[in-house]
């Protein structure tokens, strides 16, 4: 029977089986068609996924530019250091750590504290710092590195990092125009990405690391490598890696080719050795090009870059933010000050261009000048003293007539000053700079509320009062005296390069503005200037030097009489003391370099700005190859003597009245 007739569980089967061929169909196709969506129509896009898993791109990082003076000697320049780091949870402290500390050379008080920190993070469980790879010792030297890289195989935990720092040759002696490194904060990174910085970079904060910082860094290049499923890097057995997009070299940022002269830098650092704080600025005349740049107080650039740890960054920091003479601030651009009787050269020209003054007319000098019921007293007693001799001897009393008798008025004298950059920002660019202050009639009115005296025009006319110049501005306007009429753009970076001094970009001078003063003019005051160091009664006669040929003028800026925050009572006589400045110009007969020292609350100008101008021309002579020789015993006892006369009970002798040198 069963021959003839189907059993039913049969064709139930029969039924099922037709349900799973579909079913086994419909996957077939499903995977068919996934397999024809994956290797066909995505199939370049799925490689390139694939080959992402197996390949890293790794950054190269690139070599900062390096800073040379104007005779290619280091300024700034990167060095290779090497970090230690460990992960503390994989660091054995009974076997690996001894070994460690031998290789490092640590002394006994290091190995013990560094031992103590390494046990309270393994203790702690719960310390995040456990597991991960912290920095234990920086700028460990080539040797030690060495060492740790032949026993890497028995130090697990450890590893070192070679990172480049900032290292500055002539030290605190150019910190200000070069400036320092800091690393990216976490509150600028993001602003900063868009430009290539990462987290843990450095940039310029400062001075010409800040300023240049676009053309210094460099760019990062890349590498493309492959790896294993542990991310262990792997030889590219050909083919995964496409050669045309293996690498990409990181270019090397461009070095800076500075206007100044290290050796000159080194001899003002060392010219104002005897002195608490100040500045100086040598410009060569016809260009505008800075030769000298020098503030004081300084600091180290290199601790302040993190070249030597975190813990002396800090200190560095602490040092510099707590010193009242504030040695932040670079004095030559960003502080602002009266400049005394350096200014009378302009008012004098002022006086002379709009022909208010006879040159050869004297005025009685009794020593002071009575108006009102007021009386103002001078140095000294001049007796008949005409403009040469004012200028030279610096005749308070003299400038004091020309506002009262021969209507040389605050705008007159403003408008000559505004002409030679008082009052306006040099444009140096390197650090925050001050414009000064060079005030009209309508301010000082403003001001005053309403009210305008006659004395805001005598304090005008002798560098007094609201008047305030940088010493860089008054160097750049001696400049103009100098070589006729001409004021420059100040100049620092002569030239950008390759790191094999190929010259990429080079500058030349920039005319700011030309003053239209007429030579007879010029040349009365250039006289006067050369009295005033090479005449009898000149200010500036007793700071010569044999050999130093210079023209120039003293000035004693007097300053306002106050308590100063965080200073001792006993040293706040420093801070009430008037300010030393000297400017002027070398060689007087063909002038080659203009000159400005300043001595803040240095005190008399002939006796302590005057003699550190002449050793600075001095060295530029000697430099320059034209020897010129050592000062005369007398000379260099009269230097130090004078500087040291400014006793403590010195700056009440002040109060009262205008004081010139």
């Amino acid at each position: 029977m069963n021959l003839f007739f189907q059993r039913s569980d049969t064709t139930e089967f029969r039924k099922r089986f037709r349900w799973i061929a579909l079913f086994m169909a419909i996957g077939f196709f499903v995977v068919i068609g996934r397999l024809f969506q994956l290797q066909i129509l995505q199939g370049a896009e799925n490689h390139a996924i694939a080959v992402e898993n197996i390949v890293r791109r790794i950054t190269l990082a690139t070599t900062r530019g390096r800073i040379v003076d104007r005779n290619g000697v280091i300024l700034a320049d990167s060095r290779e250091s090497f970090n230690l780091y460990v992960v503390p949870e994989k660091l054995s402290l009974d076997s690996t750590w001894p070994k460690l500390a031998d290789y490092l050379g640590l002394q006994q008080e290091e190995r013990v504290r560094l031992e103590d920190k390494l046990r309270k993070i393994q203790e702690d469980k719960e310390d995040p710092r456990l597991k991960q790879q912290i920095l234990l010792k920086e700028d460990i030297g080539w040797a030690a590195n060495v060492i740790l890289q032949e026993q890497a195989h028995e130090l697990k935990g450890v590893s070192v990092v070679s990172v480049q720092v900032r290292y500055y040759p002539s030290g605190v002696a150019g910190a200000h125009l070069l400036g320092y490194m800091g690393e990216v904060s976490a509150e600028t990174l993001p602003k900063l990405k868009s430009a290539g910085y990462l987290e843990g970079d450095r940039m310029g904060v400062a001075g010409t690391e800040r300023a240049w910082e676009s053309y210094l860094r460099g760019t990062r290049g890349w590498e493309k490598v492959l790896v294993d499923a542990k991310g262990q890097r792997r030889k590219d057995p050909g083919g995964v890696i496409d050669d045309a997009d293996r690498r990409v070299d990181p270019i090397p940022g461009r070095d800076l080719r500075l206007t100044v002269d290290a050796k000159l830098q080194q001899a003002m650092h060392q010219a104002f050795k005897s002195e608490l704080a100040g500045g100086a600025a040598v410009i060569e005349v016809k260009t505008g090009r800075i030769l000298g740049l020098y503030s004081k107080p300084s600091f180290d650039p290199a601790a302040l870059s993190g070249s030597f740890g975190r813990s002396a960054l800090t200190e560095a920091f602490r040092k510099m933010y707590s010193d009242p003479l504030k040695p932040a601030v670079d004095k030559t651009v960003s502080g602002s000050y009266p400049p005394g009787s350096t200014f009378k050269p302009f008012t004098a020209l002022a006086a002379l261009e709009k022909g208010l003054v006879d040159p050869r007319a004297s005025i009685q000098c009794r020593g002071f000048l009575r108006i009102g019921r007021k009386m103002y007293g001078c140095t000294h007693v001049h007796g008949p003293t005409a403009l040469h001799g004012a200028i030279a001897q610096s005749c308070n009393v003299y400038f004091w007539q020309l506002v009262n008798e021969s209507q040389v008025g605050m705008d007159i004298i403003a408008q000559m000053g505004q002409a030679f950059g008082f009052g306006q920002k040099t444009g140096l660019g390197i650090n925050a700079e001050a414009s000064g202050r060079m005030p009209t009639r309508a301010w000082m009115t403003y001001r005053n509320k309403g009210r305008y005296l006659t004395g805001f025009a005598m304090n005008a006319a002798i560098g007094q009062g609201a008047t305030t110049v940088s010493v860089l501005q008054l160097a750049l306007a001696y400049g103009v005296l100098a070589n006729g009429g001409t004021l420059y753009q100040p100049q620092l970076v002569r030239a950008v390069e390759t790191s094999n001094a190929t010259v990429v970009q080079e500058f030349a001078p920039r005319v700011r503005r030309r003053i239209d003063l007429d030579p007879e003019n010029l040349k009365l005051v250039h006289k006067a200037l050369i009295a005033g160091v090479n005449e009898e009664g000149g200010t500036a006669f007793r700071a010569r030097i044999e050999g130093v040929d210079l023209a120039g003028k003293t000035g004693t800026a007097q300053v306002g009489h106050k308590l100063v925050r965080g200073v001792e009572a006993e040293k706040v006589w420093y801070f009430n003391r008037d300010h030393a400045w000297f400017a002027g110009y070398s060689p007087s007969a063909a002038p080659e370099v203009a000159i400005v020292v300043l001595v803040e609350h240095g005190g008399a100008g002939g006796k302590h700005a005057a003699p550190i101008a002449f050793e600075i021309i001095r060295a530029y002579n000697e430099i320059s190859g034209k020897a010129a020789p050592k000062p005369r015993d007398g000379a260099a006892s009269r230097s130090s003597a004078g500087r040291q006369q400014d006793a403590p009970g010195r700056a009440s002798g002040a109060q009262g009245r205008q004081r010139t040198p």
